[in-house]
């Protein structure tokens, strides 16, 4: 990665911790695909964007209905658990 990209990187994990109240390093413990069958849905304020058959990078598992997840474009947000298949 270049600097410029390595600072962009780093500016939207702050926001990420900020945001979402996270404390700590963030560590992906594994990754997760979205059911293709699921239907695609927006984000919204802490809700990431659904795309089906998209592989995210699981941050947390919140509780038994949401993990908190990053996707390719290193956005974050809280995606529901029953659309989410491991891979």
């Amino acid at each position: 990665m270049t600097l410029k990209a390595c600072k962009k990187a780093e500016k939207i994990d702050r926001e990420f911790q900020r945001k979402f109240k996270f404390e700590g390093s963030i560590n992906v413990l594994t990754q997760m695909m979205v059911d293709p069958a699921t239907t695609e849905k927006r984000g919204g304020a802490k809700n990431l964007p659904l795309r089906r058959g998209e592989i995210l990078d699981v941050i947390q598992f919140t509780n038994k209905e949401q993990i908190l997840c990053r996707n390719s474009q290193r956005r974050y947000g809280y995606v529901p658990q029953a659309v989410m298949l491991p891979l």
